[in-house]
Parts: structure tokens; C-alpha cells; sequence
């Protein structure tokens, strides 16, 4: 029965990652460790690598959709590889283990700071769009800001699996105020592909993926990103954000009261 419940799981995460480009971390991970009690660091492994072959499939559909810009996930590579690198180097080096609790608080304050930002994402698309008018000359300043958000998002998903889709497309929308939503959830799901993958390495390196759970939970989310991504220009994608922040919210207070 479990294993109906990973599979399900997956699924359900696999269509919110194919309509809007978020959830393959922000929302497995507290899934995993509030609802079927996984270790934190497992977890976090685990999902990495859930986020990356179920983006990879995501990828391939936008590609075909044509709502993939990749000049801009390329600049995003640019700063999030070196970034997780950097990170993964760290904590190999120095054998740093986090305490579960802590993870968890980090965790959740990750989840949390996520949901505030999607929900003030319109309002900072109205700003970003005013000042591009003001501003639309600096290319190279536009094209810095990318990779400097891709050094913070490779940090963040390195620590917590979090960041690459939700917090990435209020980056990219605070970027690019006039790219089209299927192309920012597109641009989102390709980066976090190559991302997730040297990420996810680092964490079966050093032992914390569960590939029993991860091959269910893919059962399930394969099918759930195609699904997703071809409804997603025919779904309320306004009404699918709010629901996935308040889900966030709520798994973010969860976490930093558990």
C-alpha cells in the first residue's frame, strides 16, 4: 500500500512541475519527511534526483512545445554549477554533518521565504517590467544578474533541494518581465536538469539517496510531467500558484515547528 502512496506522490508533483516549473524539490522533500518519515539528508538526496529525471523529461516536452529559451537557463548553469560545486566541495571536504533539526529549519525557512515570494510574483513582475522599459539598454547588467541568481539558487538547492523551480522563476520573472509563463516554467525546468544532477551526485557520494524510493516516486512522476506540461496552457496557471504556495507555507510551518 506505501508503495501505491510513493507512486501517487510523484505523480501528483510530476503534473505541478509540468504546469509551472515548481515543486520537484520544494514540495517532494516535505512530502517525503512529513508524511512517510524520511531522514532529512535522504530526503534531500533522494529528491535531487527525482528533480533531475523527472526535469529531464520536462525539459524534452518544452523543447518540443518550443517554450524553452536556452541562452537564459545557459547563464543560470553558468553561476548554479560552479555555486553547488563549490558547496558539495565543502561539505566532503570539511565532513560536515547537519543535525536533522537543523536541516529541517533550514529546510523550512527555505519553504517559507519561497511562498512569500510567489506571492508577491506579480507585483514584482509590474516593477520589473517598468524598470526593463527604463533600463532595456543594459544587456550585460541583465545577463550578470542571471548568473549571480544562479550562484544563490545552486547554494540553496545544494543545501535543501530547494530553489531551482519556485525560486527561480521569481528570479527569471524579475529578469525577463516579459517572458511568456510557458517559457519561464520551461527556461526553470531545463536549468535545473544539469543542476540537480551534479547536486544529487555529491549526495550519493556521500551515501543519502534512497534509489528503492526514488524508482517509485518516478513511476509516478514521468507520467505526471507530460501530463502537466501538455495542460499547461489550458489550465488557471493563477490558480495553481495559489495552491502551491499555500502548500509550501503550510509544509514550511510545519517543518520549523516539528
Amino acid at each position: 500500500m506505501i508503495d501505491f502512496a510513493y507512486i501517487f506522490s510523484g505523480f501528483f508533483v510530476g503534473i505541478l512541475v509540468g504546469l509551472t516549473g515548481v515543486g520537484g524539490g520544494s514540495l517532494m522533500s516535505p512530502l517525503l519527511i512529513l508524511l512517510f518519515g524520511v531522514a532529512p539528508t535522504t530526503a534531500i538526496g533522494t529528491d535531487l534526483w527525482f528533480a533531475a529525471v523527472t526535469k529531464m523529461f520536462g525539459s524534452a516536452f518544452h523543447h518540443r512545445y518550443g517554450s524553452l529559451n536556452l541562452r537564459i537557463a545557459v547563464l543560470l548553469g553558468i553561476g548554479s554549477i560552479p555555486s553547488s560545486v563549490l558547496v558539495l566541495l565543502y561539505l566532503y571536504v570539511s565532513h560536515t554533518t547537519f543535525d536533522p533539526s537543523f536541516t529541517t529549519n533550514i529546510l523550512g525557512g527555505v519553504l517559507l521565504m519561497t511562498s512569500v515570494a510567489m506571492v508577491f510574483r506579480e507585483r514584482i513582475q509590474r516593477a520589473a517590467i517598468r524598470g526593463s522599459e527604463r533600463f532595456a539598454h543594459l544587456t550585460t547588467l541583465r545577463d550578470g544578474g542571471t548568473v549571480l541568481c544562479g550562484c544563490v539558487i545552486g547554494a540553496m538547492v545544494t543545501l535543501t533541494s530547494v530553489g531551482a523551480g519556485a525560486l527561480g522563476a521569481v528570479f527569471l520573472i524579475a529578469l525577463y518581465p516579459t517572458l511568456a509563463a510557458r517559457q519561464i516554467a520551461g527556461t526553470d525546468t531545463a536549468h535545473a536538469v544539469p543542476l540537480t544532477i551534479i547536486a544529487g551526485t555529491g549526495y550519493l557520494i556521500l551515501g543519502n539517496v534512497d534509489l528503492a524510493l526514488l524508482g517509485l516516486l518516478l513511476l509516478g512522476s514521468i507520467p505526471g510531467i507530460a501530463l502537466g506540461t501538455l495542460a499547461c496552457s489550458r489550465l488557471d496557471e493563477r490558480l495553481v500558484r495559489i495552491l502551491i504556495t499555500l502548500v509550501l507555507f503550510v509544509a514550511g510551518v510545519k517543518l520549523l515547528l516539528r
